[in-house]
């Protein structure tokens, strides 16, 4: 099949790779000419470091062949001719913290698309075409494309809802392996459509292709994902603080005895001093505002929203109530950027908030680290007299005095021994990840003071 893929983002550069490795064509249009340039250069180095997603670059240098990315909008016009499907991957960010979603992006992009669809075909609109809805949208979504689409005359056409349910960093993998796909589609040739496109997922027996209406599919995808972020704070807020609260509780092993419940399950018991990204804080933040302007109660979803920036500042504030630091004049070494591991990406990272809060705090120093991250946080924290970037690990942590791990990069375990027979003074550590869990004692019984997530305060012997 020919795809047509509106954004070159997170979303539709994964997508139309994965499309490409079913052997269809998808050609990618985006406005970001630095974007386009990288992920069409043929090279995965590029590739990836436009973009960090494991697989990404391999996938789009092995199949070259199935899919181009252009700035030029003359060849979407040219390949709509033959087009199958045109996948929205449009960002819909949040209108300060309203909930409201920006549509304005994905408007623009509807707009100039119908205006072209109505003369495909020499203005015959012979060829049926799907709009599908990648981006996560608010739930009526499908009722206001549509309009866009009749207004301007376009005809032969269906609009689809196809959410996605990626996880970055493995986003590729489980593209190719997904455990669900969630297709909503008002009528039998839309759904034939799409069952075409995916057919390698439609006739697999391990995956669940679910068929249900759009608005099921966009709702569908909101509700999961407030669904993963409250399951997340209660992790954070209750089972974090109660061990946080109580000597002798060791976070880990109240975690084996919840999870050892099938009940529960294991997905999101781990503790960490901020849940970030792009999805669950936004998608939660809409989900609220659609519940409220339809006219129910929301505040179980708007609770949620608010234990995860009281688990960050509550995080930070224990180094003035509970170890008695003064942050002023200060050198503090945040090791972790990106909002997680296996990504580039900051939206919404604690590092963010962090590093706003230090600079209100009036430190001397701002020593920040990141495998791969450290690139896209420059342009919020350009290099200065106050903020530098290391190298390394090692020598962000040299002659810190507070030491905050904000992501859970797997080499952030080995931090144990650098502390211990590298970093000549005793700073604060400030685990917001537990990543150092398995060397608290051994570094209490060293000198350092520790403030972690889910436990109560170390004090150094």
């Amino acid at each position: 099949m020919n795809l047509l893929y509106i954004g070159a983002g997170f979303v539709g550069a994964c997508s139309a790779a994965v499309a490409a490795n079913s052997g269809h064509k998808a050609l990618v249009y985006d406005i970001n000419e630095t974007r386009v340039k990288m992920l069409g250069s043929g090279d995965r180095d590029t590739i990836e470091n436009c973009l960090h997603e494991k697989g990404l670059g391999d996938l789009l240098v092995k199949h070259k062949e199935f899919i181009n990315f252009t700035t030029d909008y003359k060849l979407v016009e040219e390949f709509l001719d033959t087009c199958d499907a045109v996948f929205m991957c449009l960002p819909t960010p949040e209108i300060a913290e309203t909930g409201e979603s920006n549509l304005d992006y994905y408007f623009a992009a509807a707009s100039e698309l119908a205006g072209v669809l109505k003369n495909r075909n020499n203005k015959k609109q012979e060829k049926y075409i799907g709009i599908i809805n990648k981006s996560t949208v608010p739930i009526n979504m499908i009722d206001r494309t549509s309009e866009i689409f009749d207004e301007a005359g376009v005809k032969n056409y269906g609009v689809i809802s196809n959410p996605e349910f990626l996880v970055e960093g493995t986003a590729v993998q489980d593209s190719i392996s997904p455990d669900r796909v969630v297709v909503g589609a008002n009528n039998k040739t839309d759904f034939e459509l799409m069952r075409r496109l995916y057919q390698r997922f439609f006739d697999a027996p391990s995956v669940d292709y679910i068929e249900v209406n759009p608005k099921e599919a966009a709702a569908g995808k909101l509700l999961a994902n407030f669904y993963l972020y409250h399951k997340l704070m209660a992790c954070y807020d209750v089972i974090g603080r109660t061990c946080e609260a109580f000597d002798d509780l060791q976070f880990e092993n109240i975690r084996k005895i919840l999870t050892s419940d099938k009940r529960i399950g294991s997905w999101g018991f781990y503790n960490s001093l901020y849940a970030g990204g792009s999805c669950f804080i936004k998608d939660a933040r809409s989900l609220s505002h659609q519940l409220q302007t339809a006219g129910h109660s929301a505040s179980l979803i708007n609770e949620v929203s608010v234990a995860n920036k009281r688990q960050l500042e509550l995080f930070l504030s224990r180094a003035e109530s509970e170890a008695d630091l003064n942050w002023e004049n200060k050198t503090v070494a945040i090791l972790g950027l990106s909002f997680k591991r296996d990504t580039n990406d900051i939206r919404n990272a604690p590092s963010i908030e962090i590093a706003k809060f230090l600079q209100e705090k009036g430190i001397k120093k701002l020593v920040c680290f990141d495998p791969i991250s450290s690139e896209n946080f420059q342009i919020l924290h350009p290099a200065s007299e106050k903020v530098e970037y290391a190298v390394n690990e090692h020598v962000a942590m040299k002659d810190a005095d507070v030491v905050i791990i904000a992501t859970d990069w797997p080499q952030f375990r080995g931090l144990g021994d650098v502390l211990l027979y590298e970093v000549k003074n005793k700073p604060l550590i400030m685990d917001g990840r537990r990543m150092l869990q398995h060397r608290y004692q051994e570094l209490q019984n060293n000198g350092f003071d520790i403030v972690s997530v889910g436990s109560p305060f170390i004090k150094s012997k």
